[in-house]
């Protein structure tokens, strides 16, 4: 673990793993002054309000904490309808050694949880994706994405909140009912947040 000032007020935490990364935001996660803790695949950025002390418990409180043991997932559940109609589904069921209809059920069949957010608003990174699913990113990203695509890269799943460039290969994408996964008029506006749990249902 190594700790990196940014600025006078906030601080980034380096670690090894995802599960460090959750431990280390639930130990800072009551730290007086806090403002914002923001997660990513091997870091922890925490800032906090101007002199307070909470900046200077950070190292106490981590030395203190277990980072080997990842707090369990949060209470709040997302299920989200999907239509497995991705463009790559039947690559990543061929490369998993599956049928199509194996592949579909090994996906929906998973409870995910929020490991961190980023790329774009609203986009979060889903662990707990089956071994077989773990499967590289295309050779050759294509130029735009759909909205709402359900993607899987490496150990995660996810979904784009918007059109974009991208890599992920893609099984599904969300049924036309499904919330939006960013809205700047909701509170919050990001539909899944850290610690969430999530699961895709086959939309009818």
């Amino acid at each position: 673990m190594r700790l990196r000032r940014c600025g006078v007020d906030a601080v980034l935490v380096e670690v090894e793993s995802l599960g460090e990364v959750a431990a280390a935001r639930a130990a800072l996660a009551g730290l007086p002054g806090l403002i914002e803790l923001v997660p990513a695949a091997r870091t922890v950025l925490a800032s906090f309000e101007p002199g307070s002390a909470g900046l200077r418990q950070v190292q106490e409180v981590l030395d203190r904490a277990d980072l080997s043991s990842p707090p369990a997932a949060g209470s709040a559940e997302v299920v989200l309808p999907v239509v497995y109609e991705g463009l790559d589904i039947e690559l990543v069921a061929e490369t998993a050694g599956l049928s199509v209809e194996e592949a579909v059920a090994l996906h929906s069949g998973a409870v995910y949880t929020v490991a961190f957010c980023g790329f774009a608003p609203g986009f979060a990174y889903l662990t707990g994706l089956p071994e077989p699913l773990c499967q590289p990113r295309l050779e050759t990203p294509r130029t735009r994405v759909p909205a709402g695509s359900v993607g899987v890269a490496g150990e995660f799943t996810g979904i784009y909140p918007r059109a974009s460039p991208g890599g992920w290969r893609l099984v599904a994408r969300l049924a036309d009912d499904a919330a939006a996964l960013f809205d700047a008029t909701r509170e919050p506006a990001a539909l899944l947040s850290p610690g969430d749990r999530v699961r895709f249902e086959v939309a009818s």
